[in-house]
């Protein structure tokens, strides 16, 4: 063999080496790049800071049963109640909460001003667990005599909204009532002294009241109000962490599973968060749809809920028009698919 020959064979040796090397590599970086956008998906929060009222029942039954604790072992949970919706979304887009439970029309008025969180979850709806309550002795007998009562309620809440279609069925318009803004204990101290004349409110309060002084039921939220319950987060946290919200969404689907398979123990759980007895507790319970799992929002919700900030614009109690599904959290697949 001449040198020539032995050299280009040393040659060509060398270049197929460096073939393999250059290949090598080439394949190299996509699966590193592959564990480490794995790595990013899987990751937990330091903490996950969940706003709740008494009646979020999901959420109290995750609290009282440490589940989200043992769920997510590198995140710390922090648990802050709040006595309705308005309150809880404010903490939420002040940056004080990352997730949490709110009715209807809270998320309507954060949107109309501007809050930057995304609705993220719902749970199936509740007409029967919101009512207009007026006193035994009233006067007022159908929707159309609410006109010039004084009518209290929170403002920006589920029962805002009922209210609004109580007065609009009654063949009333807004201004024809005299709405008391007032959170809902001091809307049932005002009640129990005869300071107004009708009470728009939603469950456990409703339950509490029904029960404790038998007040009439002028109209449950049936065929006013679906009384949609919305899980929510800032617009940071469901973008950072998704396969979080998700696994949250699914702790509040099997939360609600307990609910119903374990309803003695459950009913004492939720006794013991809200202060309530077991048998307001119960009667609370009962008016929920069962199941209850909590899913992502389609597009009946979103619609539905489109009604609700048109009929607030429509009278004026939010400044300007908003297009819900402009703040619909949409999933990426990538994180549906890791649940």
């Amino acid at each position: 063999m001449t040198g020539t020959s032995i050299f280009h064979r040393q040659l060509l040796k060398k270049f197929h080496l460096a073939w393999l090397l250059l290949l090598a590599l080439a394949l190299a970086v996509p699966v590193h790049h592959a564990h480490a956008q794995a790595a990013a998906d899987k990751k937990e929060p330091e903490q996950i800071r969940i706003g709740f009222q008494k009646s979020a029942v999901n959420l109290v039954l995750l609290k009282q049963r440490s589940v989200l604790e043992q769920r997510f072992k590198n995140s710390k949970i922090v648990w802050l109640e709040f006595p309705a919706g308005p309150q809880l979304l404010e903490a939420l887009s002040a940056g004080s909460l990352d997730f949490g439970l709110t009715g209807d029309s809270p998320p309507v008025f954060a949107q109309a001003a501007n809050k930057d969180l995304l609705y993220v979850g719902a749970e199936p709806p509740k007409p029967e667990s919101s009512a207009i309550l007026v006193q035994t002795v009233s006067s007022i007998k159908t929707l159309a005599d609410l006109k010039g009562k004084r009518i209290a309620v929170q403002k920006g809440s589920s029962a805002h909204f009922l209210l609004l279609q109580a007065v609009k069925k009654g063949g009333l318009a807004w201004s024809d009532i005299q709405p008391i803004y007032l959170a809902p204990a001091d809307a049932r101290a005002a009640f129990e002294r005869g300071s107004v004349d009708a009470w728009a409110i939603w469950d456990p309060y409703y339950s509490a009241a029904e029960l404790g002084f038998k007040p009439h039921v002028l109209s449950t939220g049936r065929g006013l109000s679906n009384n949609n319950s919305f899980y929510l987060a800032s617009r940071a946290f469901a973008e950072s962490y998704p396969a979080t919200i998700l696994t949250l969404l699914d702790e509040l689907t099997k939360a609600d599973r307990y609910v119903q398979q374990n309803r003695k123990e459950a009913t004492q759980l939720i006794a013991d968060v809200s202060g309530l007895d077991p048998v307001t507790v119960q009667l609370f319970l009962s008016r929920r749809a069962s199941p209850s799992p909590t899913t992502v929002i389609d597009a009946a919700m979103v619609a539905d809920q489109q009604r609700v900030a048109d009929s607030f614009k429509e009278i004026g109690l939010i400044p300007r028009a908003i297009k819900v599904a402009d703040i619909v959290w949409q999933p990426k697949a990538s994180a549906v698919a890791k649940q």
